[in-house]
């Protein structure tokens, strides 16, 4: 099986005419061979070389005319990027691994010690550079195969193959959830034995491989195989812990696991946002530790969207995510997700659609994707009212903004006028009067203007006993 018609990056052009000239062997290797067979974009290439990768990554580079070429001598490893191609160099090798890391062994090694040392076997396909055999497929393992069906499978036996490096088992999952493939049954069993080698792993590399199954296009399958292979309870206990129904005098709640991972895909189809598809999966964090049965009513949570910001941060923090703005936006998702449905449930007051304005400022757009996103039910009927009902809202909250512009609420008189007009010096009657006149423009009683809310200033100044400069 030849490839070569498929070959059509400028790098392989110029790696393949030095590696004739120079009687080399190497080749085009893993996702990227993976991709062009499955005709999908790819953005990285690897090219393995027998013996050092560095010298023909330096020759190729003054021929793209590539200024920076980073280097690793140790390694025999090279690096650059062309025209937003990221490209890496690399010495064929073989890898032994100690039972407490994942950082292997390194010995130079041969095409085929090199392939041994893959994650899948469709990660093991590689294509000939020379000119004499160039795009010719090597593929000890029957990866193409593999492809067709669209199946993964680990090269060697899957307990060693994750037992040496145990990031391979959320890359499996990874993988599966990208590509919509399954994996073999044999490697799945092998990921459940070895999930406790996890503990190995630094939590900023899972995180990474965790981000990119959320950013697939259905992310709950992922989700369902963290759950199902034991790595989600040393990943996102918490996460685990909203799954199972439990039923009482009769009374039932919803399995609130699936329901998040339905919310999460739901939300999946509208933003490729990160941020916003992690509020999806933190929503409801909070139900586990916040269940409970009343006789009268049936189950209740109250309180999950307070301390379900409350938990953001810590898991934030535990997963190595970071700790800045982004955080930030997921933790006020997660506390005010309720707010719109409420309004939905209820006939929507201005004042209350102009509160959500002031709470969620520039973020009000994704706060009604991700309250939109939540309105999952098997009774069609009501998904349907609901739905109808949230357009309702949708149009008041374009309709209140235009009028009262609440939205990143800047009061209309600041401390320094009232000091000013008062004659006082900073004192907490300041913030109480302020508070007032956001309250007041809040619950509709007065514009938002300047005019307005001086007026309504020096009537509630009285109330607290202030008396005017010009007294």
């Amino acid at each position: 099986m030849n490839y070569a018609d498929q070959l059509k990056h400028p790098i392989f052009k110029v790696a393949s005419q030095i590696v004739t000239e120079n009687n080399l062997q190497a080749y085009v290797i893993g996702g990227y061979v993976r991709d062009l067979i499955l005709n999908r974009p790819s953005k990285d290439i690897d090219i393995v070389v027998i013996g050092n990768g560095l010298e023909l990554a330096k020759k190729c580079a003054e021929k793209l005319r590539v200024k920076k070429v980073s280097t690793f001598e140790r390694f025999g490893t090279a690096h650059f990027v062309y025209k937003g191609i990221e490209v890496e160099f690399v010495g064929a090798r073989k890898e032994s691994y100690r039972s407490d890391s994942r950082n292997p062994i390194i010995e130079n090694g041969t095409l085929v010690d090199d392939q041994n040392r893959r994650d899948f076997t469709i990660n093991a396909l590689a294509l000939d550079l020379h000119k004499d055999r160039l795009g010719e497929l090597i593929d000890p393992f029957n990866g193409i195969e593999d492809l067709e069906k669209g199946l993964l499978r680990t090269p060697l036996n899957p307990i060693q193959t994750y037992s040496d490096d145990p990031l391979r088992m959320m890359r499996a999952i990874r993988f599966a959830t990208q590509l919509d493939f399954k994996i073999e049954i044999s490697s799945l069993e092998a990921i459940k034995k070895e999930a406790d080698r996890m503990k190995i792993i630094s939590m900023e590399r899972i995180s990474d491989e965790l981000n990119k199954i959320i950013l697939s296009d259905k992310p709950s399958r992922g989700f369902n195989l963290l759950q199902s292979t034991n790595l989600l309870k040393q990943i996102l206990p918490e996460l685990e812990l909203l799954m199972g129904i439990e039923t009482i005098q009769g009374k039932s709640h919803k399995d609130n696991f699936h329901h998040t991972l339905e919310v999460l895909d739901n939300i999946a189809i509208t933003t490729s946002d990160l941020w916003l598809r992690w509020s999806a999966i933190l929503h409801d964090i909070a139900k586990a530790p916040t269940k409970r049965f009343d006789p009268e009513i049936g189950w209740t949570f109250h309180g999950h969207e307070e301390l379900g910001a409350r938990m953001t941060p810590k898991i934030f923090k535990r997963l190595k995510l970071p700790m800045d703005q982004k955080m930030k936006f997921v933790q006020k998702m997660v506390r005010l997700h309720l707010r719109p449905i409420a309004l939905v449930k209820e006939n929507v007051s201005d004042s209350a659609i102009r509160r959500l304005l002031f709470e969620a400022g520039d973020d009000i757009e994704s706060l009604m994707k991700l309250c939109n996103a939540d309105i999952t039910s098997k009774n069609e009927i009501k998904v349907k009212k609901f739905k109808k009902n949230f357009e309702i809202v949708m149009t008041k909250l374009k309709e209140i903004e235009e009028k009262d512009h609440v939205r990143n609420f800047q009061p209309p008189i600041d401390g320094s006028e009232i000091m000013e007009y008062f004659n006082i010096g900073p004192c907490s009657l300041i913030g109480e009067i302020k508070s007032h006149i956001k309250e007041a423009i809040l619950e509709g009683k007065i514009a938002n203007n300047h005019d307005e809310a001086f007026q309504f200033m020096t009537e509630v100044a009285q109330t607290l006993g202030l008396s005017t400069n010009k007294d």
